[in-house]
């Protein structure tokens, strides 16, 4: 008996798959030795023409996905789909024999098998693989979309990837170009002396962000931990500890809305050099996200939205004030009290909330009229002080700080300092971060008295950056939704 609720092919799928059983035959599969695949099989005999094969014969095995059949009597063709691409194959009864070919006959698409044969030219000149041996390799319980609409609504295609790889080339696409980009990060700063390491998932104290945090509890310390979100003081305190160039690309978490452009984890890249500050940073993250544009894409001129972005250097650098006052005619150069600045703010409609303060109210300015301005990569830095708790104060203002945000396409794609190595100063900007949450604001940062210890110990002048790499893998993919450049991304239940 079946499961009431199996529709009529499923049940015909799990009768094909008795059968096999019944003819001796492993309906899911043994081990299958392959020589080629099919991009292997294009890259080694797509020069030959037809002729070439009459009195050559070069054997392949392949295995994949059968994704189209046609042909009937006693000879057919079908297509097999693996990791790299499709290739055709040629099944005749005359070759495999009556058992294989009625095997063959009695596949469905989506059953997985075996073929061993040659490769040859059809008269329609398509490369394609002439089965001496066909096997059965695993029965497809369940029909794949329709190959002409596959899977049309994209919740759906979110949350059965598996699906939605073996149906969107472009799925496809996306999954195997991300881990390239990831790589040729890594391989920037290899090259460049960065050392690689890990640390915590799990932290104690929330901190190296404004975010709010996942809460989880360690049963056998009975302590509350954090997901992590931002890796950037155990980063530092390696900076303290003389490791002088660090990284990590690791995933991020904040328990935050979700949108095209957020998702509640995701990943990034934090990197730290000892004796660099902001500029520095500038010059790392510019030619880190050209180089690994050109390398992964062939050009430095990406099309995201028919927009086209040109990521050869050298990319504009604009002052918070400046912008905010070229786009509002506000000008926050001006020394002004905090009550002028909100005068300001409602002048222009702009919500002031209770832990407001100067620095926060260039924030919102900023945004309101800047942050869509920006589609060429930019980089905006002398963020105000109150919104930069670990960033150092510039020495000819000290209302800002040495700080920049990367825009791209009215997105920001990277966040970097001068970073913060005074410890009497840092204590003190931890203890303007508590009185914010006591303000009610949650994504103010704790006490790290542990870290502010660390730089007791003396942390170089150093410059630290961070790099959001599933919004660089949407440029560089034209992937308008991060949701589709995460394999497995979180979704509301049905």
């Amino acid at each position: 008996m079946y499961p009431e609720d199996l529709k009529e092919q499923q049940i015909v799928r799990r009768e094909k798959a008795q059968e096999l059983k019944d003819r001796g035959i492993e309906p899911f599969g043994q081990k299958y030795q392959r020589t080629h695949t099919s991009k292997q099989i294009i890259e080694a005999y797509d020069q030959f023409d037809h002729d070439h094969f009459l009195d050559k014969t070069y054997e392949v095995s392949i295995a994949g996905r059968i994704m189209l059949k046609r042909g009937q009597g006693k000879a057919g063709f079908m297509h097999l789909q693996d990791r790299d691409g499709l290739i055709q194959v040629y099944v005749r009864q005359d070759n495999v024999g009556e058992d294989a070919y009625d095997l063959y006959k009695k596949a469905d698409l989506g059953d997985i098998v075996g073929i061993r044969g040659h490769v040859f030219r059809t008269k329609t000149n398509e490369l394609t693989v002439k089965a001496d041996q066909f096997t059965h390799l695993t029965k497809a319980l369940r029909p794949l979309p329709d190959k002409y609409h596959g899977l049309q609504d994209k919740e759906e295609a979110r949350r059965r990837r598996y699906v939605d790889l073996i149906v969107n080339e472009e799925a496809k696409r996306v999954a195997m170009l991300r881990p390239r980009i990831i790589r040729s990060i890594q391989n920037y700063f290899d090259s460049r002396g960065f050392v690689e390491v890990e640390t915590p998932v799990l932290q104690s104290i929330l901190g190296g962000a404004a975010a709010r945090p996942f809460v989880t509890h360690h049963n056998a310390l009975d302590m509350d931990f954090y997901l992590r979100i931002a890796t950037e003081l155990p980063l530092k305190r390696l900076i303290v500890g003389g490791l002088e160039a660090v990284y990590e690309i690791g995933r991020l978490f904040r328990n935050e809305g979700m949108d095209a452009k957020h998702n509640p984890e995701f990943t990034t890249i934090e990197a730290y050099l000892a004796y660099s500050d902001m500029e520095g940073m500038m010059d790392l993250v510019e030619g880190c996200l050209s180089t690994v544009t050109y390398e992964t894409l062939g050009t430095y001129d990406v099309t995201f939205n028919d927009t086209i972005i040109h990521m050869a250097p050298t990319w504009k650098r604009w002052h918070m004030v400046d912008a905010v006052k070229e786009m509002s005619g506000v000008d926050f150069w001006q020394h002004m009290t905090l009550d002028e600045a909100k005068a300001h703010a409602k002048a222009h409609d702009i919500h002031v909330e209770k832990h407001y303060s100067y620095g926060h109210i260039i924030e919102q300015f900023f945004e309101r009229y800047c942050e869509e301005k920006i589609i060429q990569p930019t980089f905006v830095y002398g963020h105000p002080i109150e919104i930069s708790p670990l960033a150092k104060k510039n020495e000819k203002d000290p209302r800002f700080t040495d700080r920049f945000e990367l825009f791209i396409n009215k997105s920001e794609y990277a966040n970097a300092f001068s970073e913060l190595n005074d410890p009497i100063d840092q204590r003190e900007r931890f203890e303007n971060q508590l009185k914010e949450k006591a303000l009610g604001n949650d994504e103010a940062n704790e006490m790290d008295i542990d870290f502010v210890e660390s730089l007791e110990y003396g942390m170089p002048p150093t410059g630290g950056l961070g790099i959001g790499i599933d919004r660089l893998v949407m440029l560089l993919t034209n992937t308008p939704n991060i949701r589709d450049v995460i394999l497995f991304p979180h979704m509301k239940h049905r």
